[in-house]
């Protein structure tokens, strides 16, 4: 602009209304729509802000090439929608920031962006958006102040000269439904509503506000999360699947940077009983030459996005999946870091590979089937007589659980260690109506058995939950009701996201022929969190917190039928009524799940006994040494103390 002319502007300036004033500056700014592109646009005028960003200041798409070509395929002509599977720290939110700043300065349209739900939303607009439009004069002159007395800019809508910025949530169908978009931004698709209320997919909502729009742009940004339910993954399978990849010095070829290719050194120590690592080199082995690379020799390597499924641009959709060792941010040693921290606690080992790896969770991709959970057996040893012991080392309490059917009892004893380890002791059946007294009676030699360490300590069942559904509900009551002190309880499972896994007992009527006799103690058990426990500790692979023994002795029932019936549900997503929800469903072709519920009412009995293990393992320690529990009044062995919520374990001796 020159001089006389800008003095002209500043002129006409001076004699406008304060509105007129700010829209007058807007378009003496305004640039040609498509004069730049997206990662351009974003170097010349974006400003990091401070409150967002470890590195304020300009932007600079030399920190991360990795986000130029997704950036540049919104000003593609031949590109209509695009999908970005990222990891967090790698600049995903950066990425759609750039696109909103530079569609209100170069080529401004109604542009609808859609968040989880509302507080998400709001938060990403007062954190994210507010920041930028305040540090980038370009579009501070383009957005009016939200405090300004004649504003037309709210948390949600943000007019600028040719359009306005809507600010929604995904289980809003009113918003999605009724607002016309030439563009669609999408942030973290994955956590969205399955359903906006009762009118379906959100994103589908949302791409059908663009069909008026011949110059229509859709962009789709998430990190994965479950397989079968993953929306941006299908979204990426539908696009061009491109992978950032690295040339390998030696080779020459071309490779996506992935965690199964990384070798590590690291040590292991135990603090306080848990484990401690430490990294002392990372590398990368080139799957097509076997060569071993340093992270600094990879990064300094060319790199580029490469795409297995390139004709899908005829149809107008560029997809890119881009994981953590791309980001500037992130040290492949605190990745290998996080990845021993995780390895062993299936939540975070799940958080892991969603966030970090940028891998989508298959439930139950770990144990496969009931074979590799036979090759899991270990021989728990022989005492010195040459018999199999029934206590290996580690089991400080015992519980049981047992699954009520009209025709049997199906029980299973676990010893429970420390952080969560666990230890399959004995399954089997108790043969008969459980009507029947001597039905209870054969349930009794497993409740009252001695069972021994390899030096012939002996530890009884400290608690027993027996279900209580089915058809036997009263006879179940009664029978507990007679063996409360013996700590057996009746129990009934109720399934449900939120419920939780174990709750205070509450009192029932125990009726026999039509009249009340007495009362029992029924504890409800929320099944679904139980479920997810042991399929959760099932994945751990390494001895230690939450990992799963089970004894290869045959006579102990761990056999092919027993580890069927484990494995025998998985979680599967359903839609009831307009709405989304995982559920537990038995899979096909396994008709029997007795394994599955017994082992959840023996983890529920732990729950609820909440044993102090500290106090449990010094007891155990003493009597193996030989020591006595001193007392001056009574000859014999002094009880344990019992407190509310923290017994001990029982014992043959005690």
């Amino acid at each position: 602009m020159s001089r006389s002319t800008a003095s002209r502007t500043s002129k006409r300036l001076k004699r406008m209304r304060p509105v007129d004033k700010t829209f007058a500056k807007a378009f003496a700014h305004y640039t040609p729509p498509a004069s730049l592109t997206v990662s351009q646009w974003a170097e010349r005028y974006r400003i990091l802000s401070r409150e967002s960003s470890a590195e304020a200041g300009p932007w600079r798409n030399s920190r991360t090439p990795y986000m130029v070509e997704p950036m540049d395929a919104f000003t593609d002509p031949r590109v209509k929608e695009i999908t970005v599977v990222a990891m967090s720290q790698v600049g995903k939110s950066e990425l759609e920031l750039n696109t909103i700043g530079y569609i209100i300065d170069q080529d401004p349209g109604s542009l609808l962006y859609i968040q989880p739900n509302l507080g998400d939303a709001q938060k990403f607009s007062r954190l994210r958006i507010a920041p930028m439009i305040r540090d980038c004069p370009t579009l501070r002159n383009k957005v009016s102040d939200i405090k300004s007395r004649n504003s037309s800019n709210t948390t949600y809508q943000k007019s600028f000269p040719g359009g306005m910025l809507t600010i929604v949530g995904s289980q809003s169908p009113a918003a999605l439904a009724s607002t016309p978009a030439r563009y669609v931004l999408g942030d973290e698709v994955d956590r969205w509503a399955a359903s906006a209320g009762t009118e379906g997919d959100p994103w589908s909502l949302a791409v059908a506000r663009t069909t008026t729009f011949y110059n229509a742009k859709m962009v789709a940004v998430s990190t994965p999360t479950i397989k079968g339910a993953s929306k941006i993954a299908d979204l990426y399978y539908e696009g061009t699947q491109e992978h950032w990849c690295t040339q390998c010095p030696e080779c020459g070829g071309w490779f996506n940077i992935v965690f199964d290719d990384i070798k590590m050194d690291y040590e292991k120590k135990e603090v306080k009983g848990k484990p401690s690592y430490k990294v002392k080199s990372v590398g990368w082995v080139c799957p097509e030459c076997g060569t071993y690379h340093t992270e600094a020799e990879m990064r300094a390597q060319p790199q580029k996005w490469i795409a297995d499924n390139p004709d899908a641009i005829d149809i107008g959709h560029r997809s890119f999946w881009v994981n953590a060792f791309a980001s500037p941010w992130r040290s492949w040693d605190e990745i290998c870091m996080m990845f021993l921290s995780a390895k062993d606690d299936p939540e975070k080992f799940k958080a892991f590979k969603n966030t970090i790896l940028g891998e989508l969770w298959e439930e139950r991709s770990d144990i496969a089937d009931e074979n590799e959970m036979l090759a899991r057996r270990e021989d728990y040893g022989t005492n010195k007589d040459g018999e199999p012991v029934d206590l290996p080392d580690g089991v400080l309490v015992l519980t049981c659980g047992v699954d009520t059917q009209d025709a049997f009892f199906s029980y299973e004893v676990v010893g429970h260690g420390r952080f969560g380890e666990t230890y399959g002791i004995r399954k089997g059946v108790a043969l008969g109506d459980p009507d029947d007294d001597d039905t209870w009676a054969e349930l009794d030699k497993i409740i009252d058995r001695t069972y021994r360490f390899k030096d012939g300590t002996g530890m009884r069942i400290s608690f027993t939950c027996i279900d209580s559904g089915g058809h036997k509900t009263q006879s179940v009551y009664l029978h507990c009701r007679d063996r409360m002190a013996k700590r057996v309880f009746a129990i009934k499972g109720q399934g449900g996201d939120g419920v939780p896994f174990t709750r205070p007992p509450s009192k029932v009527k125990i009726v026999v022929n039509g009249r009340a006799i007495g009362m029992a103690w029924l504890y409800n058990i929320g099944v679904d969190a139980g479920k997810a426990t042991i399929m959760s500790s099932l994945r751990v692979q390494e001895a230690g917190p939450k990992y799963c023994h089970f004894p290869l002795d045959s006579s102990k029932g761990y056999d092919a039928q027993f580890f069927r019936e484990l494995l025998s549900e998985r979680m599967v997503l359903k839609t009831e009524r307009g709405r989304a929800k995982w559920v537990w469903e038995r899979i096909p072709g396994i008709p029997h799940n007795e394994g599955l519920d017994a082992r959840n009412y023996a983890l529920a009995a732990f729950r609820i006994l909440d044993p102090d293990l500290e106090a449990v393992q010094e007891a155990l320690r003493n009597r193996r040494e030989g020591k006595e529990i001193e007392t001056a009044e009574k000859p014999e062995k002094k009880r344990p103390r019992v407190q509310r919520n923290k017994r001990l374990a029982g014992a043959d001796d005690w």
